[in-house]
């Protein structure tokens, strides 16, 4: 038997990246999952490849109130049950804060924030009455550690991260869970993709890369144990959490990490344009 056979999985940002690589992952275990992300073809795609009984998606603009309703309300009309939650849907817009546009700072607030807390709101109900469930949330290691030219991007996921926590608190006498997995940098788009990569400080760069499927394996880990925080690499968890605590380390670090960084987003730069 799978650990997750008969399971019902929601994952949001499900058309790349970690979200794509949690429904092969969650689908290989058992469970049905429902995809969600803004693009419908890469969605679409996906659930050709695992099946539409196993698969379905659900094309989601998780800003907006309404479409998030629809998604829970579609993946309980679909499969019957709601038994897991990922919020992966993640979105960013790098550079001084006096630079962002407006709008583009308010996107990564609703995205990355303002989206999770929803859905955790909407799913909420139905695990209770389910008698049991799992949230995961996707948070990142810039919610632990303040990030120039990301602050609102750290912001959202240093929100998250705390979300997470007290709503674990207010749920501790019951089977519902609530997850945090926080990465550093992964292999993906969001950081490597050519229309973005040259806007990623060096900073991230001077840390281990981890693989979406590595990350994606730590999100199906706490599903199953409802592990409070999952964080990879582990070292880079302990840096950021000092550096937060004692300034004085962060000082102290930040040269070292930067030169580092720089030498290495050079190398990812030199390869990508052989």
């Amino acid at each position: 038997m799978s650990r997750f056979d008969g399971n019902t999985v929601v994952i949001t940002g499900a058309s790349s990246g970690i979200g794509e690589s949690c429904a092969r992952k969650f689908v290989a275990a058992g469970a049905r999952v429902v995809l969600a992300a803004r693009s419908a073809e890469p969605l679409q795609r996906l659930v050709e490849e695992l099946g539409s009984d196993v698969a379905h998606a659900v094309p989601t603009d998780v800003s907006d109130r309404a479409a998030c309703e629809r998604l829970i309300s579609e993946a309980m009309s679909r499969f019957g049950s709601l038994d897991i939650l990922v919020n992966n849907a993640a979105h960013n817009s790098r550079g001084p804060l006096e630079e962002i546009p407006m709008d583009e700072m308010l996107q990564i607030l609703d995205v990355n924030l303002r989206a999770p807390m929803m859905l955790t709101r909407l799913a909420l109900p139905t695990m209770r009455s389910q008698g049991a469930g799992t949230i995961v949330n996707v948070a990142s290691l810039a919610g632990r550690f303040p990030l120039a030219d990301e602050a609102t991007y750290s912001a959202t996921k240093f929100a998250l991260r705390i979300f997470s926590f007290a709503v674990a608190e207010e749920l501790r006498n019951t089977n519902v869970r609530v997850c945090v997995v926080t990465p550093g940098p992964v292999e993906t788009g969001f950081i490597l993709d050519e229309s973005v990569i040259d806007t990623v400080p060096p900073l991230v760069f001077s840390q281990p890369m981890s693989t979406a499927d590595e990350i994606a394996d730590l999100v199906l880990a706490s599903a199953a144990d409802g592990t409070r925080e999952r964080t990879k690499p582990a070292l880079s968890g302990k840096i950021a959490t000092l550096s937060y605590l004692v300034p004085g380390v962060r000082k102290l670090l930040m040269p070292i990490f930067e030169r580092k960084g720089t030498r290495e987003k050079k190398k990812y730069l030199e390869r990508r344009s052989r």
